[in-house]
Parts: C-alpha cells; sequence; structure tokens
C-alpha cells in the first residue's frame, strides 16, 4: 500500500484548485497578445490612422522593436509556465492521485487530462512565438522598404531652388535647429523629417513651393465666403450688454453708461437711417478685443474706477461697443487672452505658428496691449490679417513713428509705435491728426426743453475743478488762481477719498467726493464754470461741461507741452504739440464756451473771470460727438476703409492718367478736373482735393486748415509725381525719391523737388523749414470733420 504524504496531498490540493484560474490566465494571455499583435501591426496596413494629422506621413509601424521585445516576453513566460505545469502533470499521473480522486476526495472528473492541458499551453506558447519571429521579419522586411522609400522621396524632400520662394532653404535651416522650440509645429505635423518641413512650410506658412506630390486640392481649397448680409439699425441694447460681460469694476461702469444712453442711441439710429435712405450697409463680423482689461496687460484702471481714476478709455470703448452694436455688426467681445486666442483660433503651443484656421472676423478693433498680445499668439496670421485691425489710440501715431525702419534710423522708435500699419488703423479719441482716423466718443445730447432748465437753474457764482484724483491738486501755483477764482465764485471739488478730506484740496473748496456719473452731470448743470487745472489731457469731462452749459477755463501752455519736454508725453509716438489742457475745446469750439488764459498771469487769469460771469451760453455739443455723429462716422469707415485691398499708389515719378489735374483760377493751388474720371477704389471721393504748397516749416495739418480745409493723407500718392510740382509751376531743377515723411516737398535752397519712396510714409504732420510741403487738403462736412462733404 503506498502511502501518500500528507503534505504533498496538500500541494496537489492546491495546484488543482488553481489550475481552472489559471486556464483563464492563459486564454487572456493568448487574448491580450493578439490583441497586441493587432494594434501593433495596424500602421503596417494603413497609411494613415483617423486621428492622423493631415500633415503626418506614417512610413514604419509605430514602436515595432518593442512589439519585438513584448512578444519575446511572452513567449519566454509561456515556457517558464509550461516547465511548472510539466511537473504538475507528473504529480497528476501517480496512481495515488488517482485512486485518492477515486475515493471522491478530489473531482478530478471535473478537470481535463493533463496531457491535453499540457499540449494546449505548448501550442500557445509555439504560436506565440512564432508570431514572434514572422513579426520580426515583417519589421525588419518594412524597414528596408522605408529606407529604400525615404532615398527616394530624399530627392522630393529637399529645399527647392524657386525664385519665387528665396526664403525657403533658410527656414527649413530655421526649422532643422528650432522645431521644437514651440509645440505648434508637432501640432501641425512636424516630426522632424525634411518632408514634415516641407509640408510645414509650404502648406500651412508660405516660404516654400507646394510639394508635387502632395494632394493640393486639399490644402489650397479656400473656405467659400458667406454671402453678404444687410446691417440693420438695432435699438434694443439688452443683448449687448450681455454680450460685455460682467466681473469687473470698469465692465459695470461702461454697462452703466450704455444702459444710460440707449434712448439717445436708439433715437440716432432712426436718423441716421432716414438720412442713409436705401444706401446698403454691409453686415461685419467683428470682434473687440479691449486689451488694457486683461490680466495679463495689468489691468491698471479696473480697480481705480471707484477712486477716481481715469475713464476716459472706458467712456471711448462703452461707445464704440454701442456703435457697433446699433448700426447692426455681428459683435463679439473680449476682455482676456484667453477668450482672444479661442476667437481667433490660436494653436497650442507659444504664438510662432499661424492660426489654426482663416480669421473668423472682418474687423477687429483693439487697443496697443492687444495689438502686441495678438502679435504674440497669431505668427505669421498677425501679418496676413493685420489690414483687418483697428487700433483705438488716444493720442494718435504718426506716421515717423509707425514705421519700423525708419523711425528706427531717424530716432523716431517709441514703446509704441512701429507696427507698419496704414496710419488711419490707428483711431483717436480727438481729431488732433488727420493722419490717423478720428474715433471720438459721445457725451448727452439735450432737447430744446432741457436745455432751457438748464439755464434756469444755473448758479452764476459757481465754479467746479476738472480733476477727481488728490494728485491734480498739488499743482504749484494753484493756491494764487484759485483764491482769485475765490473772490467770485464758490469752488466744488469731486476728489476721492477714503476716511480724510484730501490735504491737498483748499479748505474753501467744498468737496463732493467722487460721484456718480449721473450725480456729477447734475452738479455740471448747476455750475457756470468748469476750471481746468492743466492735467488730464484731452478728456471727455470738458465736453461734458460745455453740454451742460458750463464754459470751460483752461490753461495756455508755453512753451507748448510735447515729447520734448513733458514727462507725460515721452514715449508717445506722436511728435504733437500741446498748446492747452483741451486743444480740440480750444480750436474747435472756442469762446464764449472755451477760455483759454495764462494762469501764471493774474491779471489775464482775473479778467478772464469777470468776463466768464457776464457771459451767458447755452449748452452745446459739437455734432461729431453726439450719437448720430458717432454712427455716421463709424458707418462710414466701415462701410468705405479697406485696408486689405485699397489699390497700391503709383510708382514716384509717374501720373495715374485718370487723377488729372489743374490749376486754380487765382493760381495759387490745384483741383481735381471736374470733366476728369474719378480714381476708382478712392475714398474720400478724389474730386474732393486741393493741393497747395504749403509755407517752408508748415506742417500740411496746418496749412490746409488756414483755408478751411481738412489735410487728407489718402490723396498724397496723386501728388507724388513731377506733374504736380510742374503744374504749380515750381521750378525742380531735379527730382529725387526718398524716404521721408515730409516727403512730396520742395527744397529752398537748391531748387530741388523731392518725392516719397515709401507710402508708409505720407504724413500730414510734420515740418522743416528746409522744405515746401506739398499738401492735399479736402472739405469737411459741417461738424464732422473726419467726413468730406461726399463721403457717405
Amino acid at each position: 500500500m503506498i502511502t501518500v504524504n500528507p503534505d504533498g496531498k496538500i500541494m496537489v490540493r492546491r495546484c488543482l484548485v488553481t489550475l481552472r484560474p489559471f486556464r483563464l490566465f492563459v486564454l487572456g494571455i493568448g487574448f491580450f497578445s493578439l490583441c497586441f499583435l493587432m494594434t501593433s501591426l495596424g500602421g503596417q496596413f494603413s497609411a494613415r490612422r483617423p486621428g492622423d494629422s493631415p500633415f503626418t506621413i506614417r512610413t514604419e509601424v509605430m514602436g515595432g522593436p518593442e512589439s519585438r521585445g513584448v512578444l519575446r516576453k511572452m513567449s519566454d513566460l509561456l515556457e517558464l509556465m509550461v516547465k511548472r505545469m510539466d511537473t504538475l502533470a507528473r504529480l497528476e499521473n501517480s496512481s495515488e492521485l488517482h485512486r485518492a480522486a477515486g475515493e471522491g476526495r478530489f473531482a478530478l472528473d471535473r478537470l481535463p487530462a493533463g496531457p491535453g492541458l499540457m499540449e494546449r499551453i505548448q501550442a500557445i506558447a509555439q504560436n506565440v512565438s512564432d508570431i514572434a519571429v514572422k513579426v520580426d521579419q515583417i519589421l525588419r522586411h518594412s524597414l528596408l522598404l522605408h529606407s529604400k522609400v525615404s532615398e527616394g522621396r530624399r530627392d522630393q524632400c529637399e529645399a527647392p531652388s524657386d525664385p519665387k520662394f528665396p526664403d525657403c532653404s533658410g527656414k527649413v535651416e530655421w526649422m532643422r535647429a528650432r522645431w521644437t522650440s514651440d509645440p505648434c509645429y508637432a501640432f501641425f505635423g512636424v516630426d522632424g523629417t525634411e518632408c514634415s518641413f516641407l509640408i510645414y512650410l509650404s502648406e500651412v506658412e508660405w516660404f516654400c513651393p507646394p510639394l508635387p506630390w502632395r494632394n493640393q486640392t486639399a490644402t489650397r481649397r479656400a473656405p467659400k465666403p458667406l454671402p453678404k448680409v444687410q446691417a440693420v439699425f438695432r435699438s434694443n441694447l439688452s443683448h449687448l450688454l450681455e454680450l460685455m460681460g460682467s466681473g469687473k469694476e470698469s465692465l459695470i461702469f461702461m454697462k452703466k453708461r450704455t444702459k444710460r444712453f440707449t434712448a439717445q442711441w436708439a433715437l440716432a439710429a432712426q436718423r441716421l437711417a432716414q438720412k442713409l435712405g436705401g444706401v446698403r450697409k454691409d453686415q461685419k463680423q467683428i470682434l473687440v478685443h479691449i486689451g488694457f482689461l486683461t490680466e495679463e496687460s495689468g489691468d491698471v484702471f479696473s480697480p481705480r474706477v471707484l477712486k477716481g481714476g481715469p475713464l476716459g478709455e472706458m467712456v471711448q470703448w462703452a461707445d464704440i461697443l454701442a456703435a457697433l452694436y446699433v448700426l447692426g455688426h455681428g459683435l463679439r467681445i473680449t476682455v482676456s487672452l484667453k477668450e482672444l486666442q479661442s476667437n481667433l483660433g490660436v494653436p497650442p503651443g507659444r504664438g510662432n505658428c499661424p492660426l489654426t484656421m482663416p480669421l473668423p472676423f472682418d474687423l477687429i478693433y483693439t487697443d496697443y496691449h492687444g495689438l502686441q498680445q495678438m502679435k504674440q499668439h497669431m505668427g505669421l496670421s498677425f501679418r496676413k490679417y493685420r489690414c483687418r485691425i483697428r487700433v483705438i489710440d488716444t493720442f494718435g501715431t504718426e506716421p515717423a513713428y509707425n514705421h519700423e525702419e525708419y523711425a528706427t534710423l531717424h530716432g523716431y522708435r517709441t514703446n509704441w509705435g512701429y507696427w507698419n500699419l496704414n496710419p488711419k488703423q490707428f483711431m483717436t479719441m480727438f481729431p488732433h491728426t488727420p493722419d490717423n482716423s478720428f474715433m471720438g466718443f459721445v457725451s448727452e445730447e439735450l432737447n430744446e426743453t432741457e436745455k432751457q432748465l438748464i439755464k434756469d437753474g444755473k448758479a452764476s457764482k459757481m465754479a467746479v475743478v476738472y480733476g477727481k484724483e488728490a494728485s491734480i491738486w498739488k499743482l504749484q501755483g494753484k493756491e494764487k488762481f484759485l483764491s482769485i477764482l475765490n473772490k467770485y465764485m464758490e469752488i466744488h471739488g469731486t476728489v476721492y477719498y477714503e476716511s480724510q478730506r484730501p490735504p491737498e484740496v483748499p479748505a474753501f473748496v467744498k468737496n463732493h467726493g467722487l460721484l456718480p456719473q449721473p450725480e456729477f452731470q447734475q452738479l455740471l448743470r448747476k455750475a457756470k464754470l468748469f476750471i481746468g487745472f492743466g492735467f488730464p489731457y484731452e478728456g471727455p469731462a470738458p465736453l461734458e461741461a460745455i453740454a451742460n452749459g458750463c464754459v470751460f477755463l483752461q490753461s495756455r501752455f508755453s512753451p507748448p507741452h510735447s515729447s520734448l519736454n513733458h514727462e507725460f508725453f515721452r514715449g508717445k509716438p506722436t511728435s504733437r504739440e500741446v498748446f492747452s489742457q483741451h486743444p480740440y475745446a480750444e480750436n474747435f469750439i472756442g469762446k464764449p464756451h472755451v477760455w483759454t488764459v495764462d494762469y501764471n498771469n493774474s491779471e489775464e487769469f482775473e479778467a478772464a473771470i469777470q468776463a466768464i460771469m457776464t457771459t451767458q451760453v447755452d449748452p452745446y455739443l459739437p455734432y461729431e460727438y453726439t450719437c448720430e455723429g458717432m454712427l455716421e462716422r463709424i458707418h462710414a469707415y466701415i462701410q468705405h476703409q479697406d485696408f486689405c485691398a485699397a489699390p497700391g499708389p503709383a510708382p514716384p515719378g509717374t501720373r495715374a492718367p485718370q487723377s488729372p489735374f489743374i490749376l486754380a483760377p487765382n493760381a495759387t493751388h490745384l483741383e481735381w478736373a471736374r470733366n476728369a474720371s474719378l480714381a476708382p477704389g478712392v475714398w474720400p471721393p478724389a474730386h474732393s482735393l486741393r493741393a497747395w504748397l504749403a509755407a517752408a516749416g508748415t506742417a500740411c495739418t496746418d496749412a490746409c486748415l488756414d483755408h478751411g480745409l481738412i489735410c487728407e493723407p489718402s490723396f498724397f500718392p496723386f501728388l507724388n509725381s513731377q506733374d504736380a510740382f510742374q503744374k504749380l509751376q515750381v521750378p525742380c531743377d531735379g527730382i529725387e525719391s526718398e524716404m521721408n515723411h515730409l516727403y512730396p516737398a520742395f527744397a529752398q535752397p537748391g531748387q530741388e523737388c523731392f518725392l516719397q519712396k515709401e507710402p508708409l510714409l505720407f504724413s500730414c504732420a510734420g515740418s522743416s523749414t528746409k522744405y515746401r510741403r506739398l499738401c492735399p487738403c479736402r472739405d469737411f462736412r459741417k461738424g464732422q470733420v473726419a467726413l468730406c462733404q461726399d463721403c457717405l
């Protein structure tokens, strides 16, 4: 009788109990092997997977060496399992084990015979081993084939020597060294191969010619333009308020202002609709990105809204949004960099690649902060689409500062200039330079009943000081002229303070603290005088005061303030000289509503106060600062300004046949011949052109104003020819073409005429005693200097 070791029985029992899970495990290994093999070989049978980038060429089995290694490990694992199961089978075949099973202690009849199980395991192991060998053979064949294909493609993936694409080879060299510097290249399918470089540079960017073996129909097919829709005036601004968002004090201020002006916008839309009649108004898709409100730019304005900070920019932006919406255009508003990237289609990365899609907007309104953000994140698309950008620029950008090369060579480079845009793309708060487009803002327009009520309620001896921040009251010498004013009027202030009265405010001034805008308007409606301390420059408050029946008194600057002598203007892209706190009020409104005096001259100042007290003025608002005036102006810009398709100027020294001039009867200037055909695509219409030869040292801006006209830089190309000088009877001993923002001009002495070589440098601003400038002027609509008589 054979005895069985109890420990051996226990061991056998444990092995038998675990056989069923083990079988499942073996089957799982087999299934996993099959799945892994199919996955590994998936790329072998298809050139491209659904998720692949369209620019990726799959020429090898992904993870080939890893596939072989895993299969070998699986084969080794199965061989080890076979050895262990072989030991189990020997125990299973012993007679003691069968007798024990016969006694019913083990249910061996439920299990397959040991040799059968072993044969199956051995068969799986052999199959996996065979598969590993075959995979190895396939991969070796694939690598050999890939090397042959690569050898054949190498000729097709070399940078071509095409004179139409002179930068191609240099860009390929750059990609070899730097393609990993930005993840956006990999996003577009660049993987370090020559082919991927050329595909990217020819299909995503445009430095290289298209590869002949690529499918060009997909890459060259441009999206079909959407059908044009006519813009319809809107009067309900509820949706605009939703688009403006919330969460920032600046946005809350802008929304309150928009809501307060809703009725005036609606009335202005009705008036303009009647004026335009059946004129077609194409609807534009417009993105408005307010860069200075983004966190990335610091957003210094929002925290100061409730502390007396400057509100001029927010006033203007609120009115721009309202005007664009009322005119019926599609509007998208962003105040964060993340929103901007999402709306533009910026690819992931550091901003070196173009956008992932064609720009879905016809126009983009932004500021200098937003302009910088777009340049950083749009890659080459910025250069492609910058003609659609309009930059809200409070103080203006002159052409000499805008042209990067010229500004660098001649000392005009600043932190805000050198963008190489058409100068008309910069849009200002006031019309201080015709080189830029005048955007403006609006003030409240009163009806006749309201005007009479204000006149009846005026306090003849009440003055309000222009300045909400205590720092403005630190002006040296203010006590002298304020004490003179205090003899005649009660002085009120609206200076912000938290707990105690600002020490800068004299005791005889009645300070109301920072007032909400409606309450501030009521204060202006009572006051006789609104007095400025010389700062801030060119804000909206003086126009609001004049519109509410106040006289505005301001300081004359001698010498004038500019970037050469005043810290505030230093670094701004303009050489403009400011002769008073508010030049627009002085030059375009003037007495009796605006008085400009020397505050350092006590006698002149006191005489002005006495005269103002006896002067009766009605509330006055220039038409261009009404809601209707702003709608009219922006409508004209949107429908007529096109800096993407504008025809290029004729080369220097030539005269376009469709632009003949005649000398005026008094022989002082040139006019557009009445019987001449109009230049197509030119706006303003060319027949409004009047050309004058300015005196030496006079800018074209001033020369045109002296004749009751406005300088129009769009007309410079017509005058940039020898013919213009000849018809003005200017004796040119020689003609030269150079880059200079003062050209075209006549040099004295020397009798030499100079033409402009760079169209972006045509400039109304600028003067020199050496030159008499040839200046293009035009007429303008009453109360609307931005538009000529026939500009609508």
